[in-house]
């Protein structure tokens, strides 16, 4: 799918539009954990802008690293590089010699087969880890279930989590966790369609009252993990 064009006729953008919002987001898990990296690397960096995204708002003497296995994404990606940016056809795990003070993989491990493995194997690249982590289950999309499917064709989701097992994933495979925090594109960003914004106006009124609550009954959050 993500080798042989398949997910590039799906999704012509690649979600570039959402890249600076994500950017945001990593910059903000690491404010709040006072890290001021000097090398940041992306696995799965897809149209390369969250990373040029960051250089915007980084220091100058920041390098940075994205690695992407689908040769249509990295035909996106490698016009951006520059100086202290450059991107990579390859697999970040198949580097033995690779190593960051921060790695990203966001909107990743839900891709991957063996997400176990892979997350393993990513734990010896760096020695920060800041994942980004749709959580599709909710009791909405369980009960409606359409919504799961769509995700699983449309762009690829093989697994799907809730924040307790997102969590216990990473804490399963060795990771340590140290901070996160829900995000939802819905809520943050311009709603995609009137249908989407009908379902989530009762979620600013329950985020009031009980965030973890909202997530569990109506989906549409993700999770932004800071990990070591």
């Amino acid at each position: 799918m993500y080798t042989d064009g398949t997910y590039l006729e799906k999704n012509p953008t690649w979600h570039e539009e959402h890249s600076p919002w994500k950017a945001s987001l990593i910059s903000k898990i690491l404010q709040r954990n006072q890290i001021i990296p000097s090398s940041i690397c992306e696995i799965g960096c897809g149209a390369g802008e969250i990373l040029n995204s960051l250089t915007k708002v980084s220091s100058p003497e920041t390098v940075f690293c994205g690695y992407e296995i689908s040769p249509q994404a990295f035909e996106i990606c490698r016009h951006k590089a520059k100086t202290n940016l450059q991107y990579f056809l390859k697999d970040l795990c198949n580097e033995p010699d690779s190593y960051f003070d921060v790695v990203l993989a966001i909107d990743v491990f839900e891709h991957i087969d063996d997400y176990l493995g892979f997350l393993r194997q990513l734990r010896h690249k760096g020695k920060y880890k800041i994942f980004h982590i749709p959580l599709d289950l909710s009791i909405y999309t369980v009960l409606k279930s359409s919504p799961i499917l769509r995700l699983r064709t449309s762009v690829g989701h093989l697994h799907y989590f809730t924040k307790e097992t997102a969590l216990a994933t990473l804490e399963d495979t060795g990771y340590e966790i140290l901070d996160y925090f829900y995000t939802n594109c819905y809520l943050e960003l311009p709603t995609q369609g009137w249908q989407t914004l009908v379902r989530r106006l009762p979620q600013p009124l329950l985020n009031c009252i009980y965030h973890d609550l909202t997530v569990r009954l109506l989906g549409g959050f993700s999770l932004i993990v800071l990990a070591k």
